[in-house]
């Protein structure tokens, strides 16, 4: 199973780097790193933005109450059609297939109007400018508590920091390549 998903994630990335942003999906030490950020005992609704093949995922869906809304919002398709037979059955999970650009307008169509949490696997320093720009906005707009991201280097560290006060980093040595974990809040 880890070497299917290793290939279509290679596959994806080879079709659309600009958007998968990663040769491979994130190591199982990343996605623990990025999920211990999120309080799962007061969480009633955390989005994931660009869950690729889903290692977050599945490592929020081993601590999140039953209760909680998970929201996965994927814009290529192959991982979006994966995701939504893996989760078909999970009650509060929804996958949609759509930008991040567009958060505010997804979350409104489930009648959302706000989050606890947000983590994203976007690959923010391959986007163009105007589109990471529109993303913060709109995760800006929807966010009560934490943005988690990650990226694999410090290029986009200033561009978290104008849009949020407390912004926390933190290197992930064992994962290809090292990675660097950002903690942001208003």
């Amino acid at each position: 199973m880890i070497f299917i998903q290793l290939v279509m994630f290679l596959k994806e990335f080879i079709k659309h780097p600009r958007y998968t942003g990663a040769i491979a999906p994130s190591s199982p030490k990343l996605a623990k790193e990025m999920v211990s950020q999120i309080d799962f005992q007061t969480a009633k609704c955390i989005v994931e933005l660009g869950p690729g093949t889903g290692v977050f995922t599945k490592e929020m869906m081993k601590n999140k109450k039953s209760e909680t809304q998970v929201i996965l919002v994927e814009i290529n398709e192959i991982f979006a059609k994966d995701l939504q037979r893996e989760y078909a059955n999970e009650p509060n999970v929804h996958v949609i297939e759509g930008s991040a650009e567009n958060l505010q307008a997804l979350l409104e169509e489930l009648h959302i109007k706000s989050v606890d949490c947000i983590i994203s696997g976007l690959p923010f320093t391959s986007l163009p400018s105007e589109v990471s720009s529109r993303i913060l906005t709109n995760i800006k707009n929807v966010l009560l508590g934490k943005f988690i991201t990650f990226q694999y280097s410090l290029v986009k560290k200033a561009f978290f920091q104008a849009v949020f006060t407390k912004t926390k980093c933190r290197k992930i040595w064992l994962n290809i390549p090292p990675a660097y974990v950002f903690i942001c809040e208003k």
